[in-house]
């Protein structure tokens, strides 16, 4: 096997990812602290091709040198809009017809691997807070909270890799679907 060099990948430039037709999948970042998580979770949205990405509350907005060193130019790919309150937002997502998931450790919740989605739906995905998760306050207003199992001794992920994982999940059962 040889690896690829990067001009042999056939990636989208950025005008042609503005113009392409993207998954429906929206990203909200409540109240992320890291620029760095900001940064990677722009880079995996623009691995598949993720609609929008809001940053709301505390969550840092491009641009930024540590949210660039983690993107490595995502930023100018995937639109983004800061919105001052979580809450407010996924309550005009919910009107707009998204269906709300709240990615946290909850009673109820749903685990990753058992989610079940309907590619015709629109899914707006809620990745809380470092230290504090989701608000409650947006759990509640969410449709359903998703859990990713975990099997060891540590209780959470990083925010990005949350991202990675649970984007890769929703992406591979919406185009499975679609085949």
């Amino acid at each position: 096997m040889r690896k690829l060099k990067n001009e042999e990948l056939n990636r989208l430039d950025i005008e042609a990812f503005k113009e392409a037709d993207k998954s429906p999948i929206v990203i909200i970042m409540d109240n992320i602290r890291s620029l760095n998580n900001i940064g990677s979770v722009f880079r995996t949205s623009d691995a598949f091709l993720i609609e929008k990405i809001y940053l709301c509350g505390i969550t840092a907005q491009p641009p930024h040198k540590d949210i660039r060193k983690t993107a490595l130019g995502a930023t100018e790919s995937v639109t983004w809009e800061h919105k001052k309150s979580t809450v407010d937002l996924v309550k005009s997502l919910t009107a707009d017809g998204y269906t709300i998931l709240a990615i946290e450790q909850a009673e109820n919740a749903i685990m990753l691997n058992e989610l079940e989605i309907d590619p015709a739906k629109k899914y707006a995905l809620v990745f809380g807070n470092e230290v504090k998760g989701v608000s409650q306050e947006v759990v509640d207003a969410s449709h359903s909270v998703i859990e990713i199992p975990q099997y060891g001794t540590k209780h959470s992920l990083n925010i990005s890799v949350s991202a990675g994982v649970v984007v890769w999940d929703l992406w591979s059962k919406m185009n499975a679907l679609k085949a």
